[in-house]
């Protein structure tokens, strides 16, 4: 009758008793082998990237609202009438005429009863900052 080995003893024909030399546990008392959750794990790692994806989106968002705006009042003010050449740094006031034309004037709007429109500043790169 053959050598028949206990379950619980780990034994090859090749390498006879190799327990001490395999990666995993092989005795009753060795700590279980457990697959990792990476369900959870990716489930947890989408919802935080998508959360960045979302923030740097709603920040682009808001920054090409911002730049469309200063397109805006760059092209209202560039297409006013205007009979002087703006100086850099100074500030000047759009006004919209009685016959419905846009200028730009360097006078107040306390000083003067116009349609006010906005108050501007002329920057060194020649774009227009509106002034609140």
């Amino acid at each position: 009758m053959e050598d028949k080995k206990p379950d619980n003893i780990v034994y090859s024909e090749t390498d006879g008793y190799n327990a001490s030399i395999l990666p995993y546990g092989t005795s009753v008392g060795a700590p279980a082998i457990r697959v990792d959750d990476l369900v959870s794990w990716k489930s947890r790692g989408i919802t935080n990237v998508n959360k960045q994806f979302a923030s740097k989106f709603d920040e682009l968002k808001a920054q090409y609202q911002s730049l469309i705006e200063e397109f805006e009042w760059n092209e209202l003010v560039y297409n006013s009438k205007f009979s002087f050449e703006p100086v850099i740094g100074e500030i000047y006031h759009l006004y919209r005429s009685q016959e419905g034309f846009d200028f730009l004037s360097l006078i107040g709007p306390k000083e003067w009863n116009k349609e006010h429109i906005g108050t501007f500043k002329l920057n060194s790169e020649k774009k227009w900052i509106h002034l609140p």
